[in-house]
């Protein structure tokens, strides 16, 4: 049988890395997507672009040591041994030889940051673009599928069902919003439309401790994955994780990043007290900031770690839109900002004597910093930013049927598989979106050339 393409990709963000990588390999590639927005409305360009990516060589010459075993065991620790070990293990061995294509192949312009840690990782091991911001990511991936002649994009079209083809391939079935009906042939289809995140019916079902939050997503993000999966018998699984977001500036609508927090910020709460070690995560942190009064808080920092922000495109467009409040001392910065002095000046006093070692953190936060005039701030509230469970896919990103088995022609990647973030939003460690969305998808590329390579001679990109 000679099919349309050899692989159909359903979604236009990660799943970008799929098409590119199956071109390089010789495939031809469709690539389809519902939302004629895509390029500044889905999970990808709202990222912050960064890709966990253990032993790069980018990582060798900034002198840090690290391997695809030492990443492993941060996400067990983080996770607590509830997270999908298999598959952390395939995205911890594929993390490096990622972000060395993108920059090699693709051509991004990959950096690692090493002024702050993230959460949860304990090497510097989190790469990124300059200006740290998905849509420049997104950028470079559409960039590359323009210079290909093996791919295609059909824009906006929806993946609606998948069919069993002839030769073990399969039938692809498309729609239009003018009602256009198309079926493509194809060795297989590659489910990359993210998670669930914009259904809020499944939100509720599956993270009611996040349902009343903002959702700042991909409108897109409906569950087709879990729908089309469960038609062709996938199972799923870790449906109730989630990556939260405890900094989304209230009025600029914008990500205040969390490195304010890393480098001694403080949340506090419209009372100005602290309620928890803000350094344990920022995902798990939005369900903490959802349940205090109001569902919203502040997060304070000074003028050094503004500075320090301000190499991320999200904490400048939140500058921009006038959400920075500012003060020459605690009373003043709190009759802006509307919440009493006295226990907000008590709480940064605290974390002043954590710094000096004078005292412990009654919740145990260990890192501190003292903040020092002029002190900043910012209305934050939470946001579920994606969803984090879907069809359980095995190492070569092939979807598995509930049986184990992997279903012919299917494979999953990003917040369309489930991840390896365990359960709930606290196992969720920086770059855990990413990595699972461009990681599988390139895995995903991979394992169909080398079995399309069984049934007929691949050529070269180009060499039709």
């Amino acid at each position: 049988m000679t099919f349309d393409v050899d692989l159909v990709v359903a979604g236009a963000g990660g799943g970008l890395t799929a098409a590119i990588r199956a071109a390089e390999l010789g495939l031809d590639v469709l690539v389809v997507d519902s939302d004629q927005n895509f390029r500044r409305g889905n999970n990808t360009s709202m990222s912050t672009a960064m890709i966990p990516g253990p032993g790069s060589r980018f990582q060798a010459a900034a002198g840090i040591d690290d391997s695809p075993e030492l990443f492993v065991a941060d996400v067990e620790r983080k996770t607590g041994g509830t997270a999908d070990v298999r598959i952390a293990s395939a995205l911890a061995h594929v993390g490096a030889e990622l972000v060395e294509w993108l920059a090699d192949h693709v051509g991004m312009p990959i950096e690692l940051p090493t002024d702050f840690a993230y959460p949860g990782h304990s090497a510097r091991r989190v790469h990124s673009l300059p200006g740290r911001h998905g849509s420049s990511l997104l950028r470079h991936l559409l960039e590359a599928v323009d210079r290909s002649e093996r791919i295609d994009l059909m824009v906006p079209a929806r993946l609606t069902t998948v069919e069993a083809g002839g030769d073990g391939g399969r039938i692809a079935v498309v729609e239009t919003p003018d009602g256009g009906r198309e079926e493509i042939s194809t060795r297989a289809v590659l489910l990359a439309t993210n998670g669930y995140g914009a259904d809020a019916a499944l939100v509720a079902t599956h993270l009611p401790e996040i349902a009343g939050a903002h959702y700042h997503g991909g409108e897109h993000s409906r569950g087709d994955a879990l729908r089309i999966g469960g038609e062709l018998g996938a199972a799923t699984g870790f449906l109730d994780a989630y990556q939260g977001h405890a900094a989304l500036s209230a009025s600029a609508q914008t990500l205040v990043t969390w490195t304010a927090v890393m480098h001694g910020g403080a949340v506090v709460d419209t009372g100005g007290r602290r309620f928890g070690d803000e350094t344990t995560g920022y995902s798990e942190y939005a369900a903490a900031l959802a349940a205090r009064p109001g569902g919203r808080g502040w997060l304070v920092f000074d003028e050094r770690i503004d500075g320090l922000c301000r190499s991320f495109g999200d904490y400048q467009d939140v500058l921009a839109a006038g959400a920075v409040r500012s003060a020459d001392s605690v009373p003043e910065l709190a009759e802006l900002i509307g919440v009493p002095a006295e226990p907000l000046e008590s709480e940064l006093d605290a974390l002043a004597g954590v710094a000096a070692g004078e005292q412990a953190d009654r919740f145990g936060r260990t890192t501190a910093t003292p903040l020092g005039a002029p002190l900043r701030a910012v209305e934050i509230i939470p946001a579920l930013f994606h969803t984090q469970g879907g069809v359980l896919v095995d190492e070569h990103a092939r979807v598995l049927d509930t049986a184990g088995e992997p279903i012919p022609g299917l494979y999953a990647a990003g917040g369309a598989a489930a991840g390896i973030s365990g359960h709930g939003a606290a196992g969720y460690l920086a770059g855990n979106g990413l990595l699972p969305a461009l990681g599988l998808a390139y895995l995903a590329a991979g394992h169909l050339a080398r079995s399309a390579s069984t049934t007929r001679s691949l050529t070269p990109e180009g060499a039709r």
